[in-house]
């Protein structure tokens, strides 16, 4: 049998790389630089232990329901099979359709139990000032129609799910309230083959009281 194709979908987190305006970069340095570590053990050996501040919301990150709800599962509460070797249905958004994607996008599709990954393109933009402005985001009724066709998880290339101008935040609201997983900031998307059968995985460290974290996303690709 033939490996299949991996293909990732993360982007690189890196020393004071800024996913989300407003929220910190993070800082990525040494604990115990190899320099350092010679003096500890025989000569010879040598070991780097490093250090990262940051907040849960960099780079490409699933959101838990804990991030929308107080009452809702947290990282550690996660099953393997919401995360990991999940059917996928890939969704290409043509630049020419604009910033909405409504539930005409999902008409007639297979979602349940299945991770939706909605390619836009806006990935291109990743590192520049254009990222954060008008990015191509889902309608409230685009969430309710995958909630209805019981999706495991939605994941986008973008830089919110949702609207930012609207504070009620309804995808994160309908799709997290309905233990449906977010992964936002994907890229390379433009990789995934079309009409081929996927498995998807974003799986985050099991961390107990946060609802985000950054995750290896990826696809396989039966050959």
């Amino acid at each position: 049998m033939n490996s299949p194709l991996l293909i990732d979908l993360s982007h690189t987190v890196e020393d004071g790389l800024i996913t989300y305006k407003g929220l910190p970069a993070p800082i990525i340095c040494d604990y115990l630089s190899r320099e350092a570590s010679r003096k500890v053990y025989a000569e010879g050996t040598e070991f780097q232990i490093g250090k990262v501040e940051m907040v849960s919301n960099t780079g490409t990150y699933l959101d838990s329901p804990f991030h929308r709800f107080a009452d809702g599962k947290d990282l550690s509460d996660l099953s393997l099979e919401q995360l990991a070797y999940l059917d996928a249905v890939f969704i290409h958004v043509p630049e020419n359709n604009g910033r909405i994607i409504d539930e005409i996008s999902f008409a007639n599709l297979n979602v349940r139990g299945k991770a939706v990954l909605i390619h836009t393109g806006w990935a291109k933009h990743w590192k520049t000032d254009q990222y954060f402005e008008g990015h191509p985001y889902l309608t409230e009724g685009a969430a309710n129609v995958l909630k209805s066709g019981g999706a495991t998880l939605v994941g986008i290339d973008t830089y919110n799910i949702d609207d930012i101008t609207d504070g009620r935040r309804p995808v994160h609201t309908v799709l997290l309230g309905a233990d449906i997983l977010i992964v936002e900031h994907m890229c390379n998307m433009e990789a995934i083959p079309d009409n081929r059968p996927l498995r998807f995985y974003a799986v985050p460290v099991k961390v107990k009281g946060f609802g985000t974290f950054p995750v290896r996303a990826f696809v396989a690709v039966d050959n």
